[in-house]
């Protein structure tokens, strides 16, 4: 089962539903807003995307938190993206054991029509 993660007025959650909409995925959509995830998934997550990529140091939350004038090292970047999940690069989609972060539709056309 594909699982994707993100919030619902994300506009590049809604490209990603809509694509895998028009291919027929099925998916289950988990809300950051409603249904956090943990740091043991982000660390999961992090085996296959370096945190470099799944943290979104360009959005607001990053801005709004002052996180660039920190130092952060890898154990922190985990913790603030668990504590606060829109740092977390959308969408987060994981299908048959990979790992896509973020509307990339060049990747999807590989993957969700192969």
């Amino acid at each position: 089962m594909t699982h994707v993660y993100g919030i619902k007025s994300c506009g590049s959650v809604q490209k990603a539903l809509k694509y895998l909409d028009s291919c027929g995925v099925s998916y289950i959509f988990h809300d950051f807003k409603t249904d956090p995830v943990s740091a043991q998934v982000i660390e999961r997550w992090s085996v296959q995307s370096p945190l470099s990529v799944l943290l979104n140091t360009k959005g607001t939350t990053y801005k709004t938190l002052g996180l660039r004038s920190l130092d952060l090292d890898d154990r922190s970047k985990i913790e603030w993206m668990s504590n606060h999940n829109l740092l977390i690069k959308r969408p987060v989609i994981e299908h048959n054991g990979k790992l896509i972060v973020g509307f990339n539709p060049s990747l999807y056309e590989r993957i969700f029509k192969s």
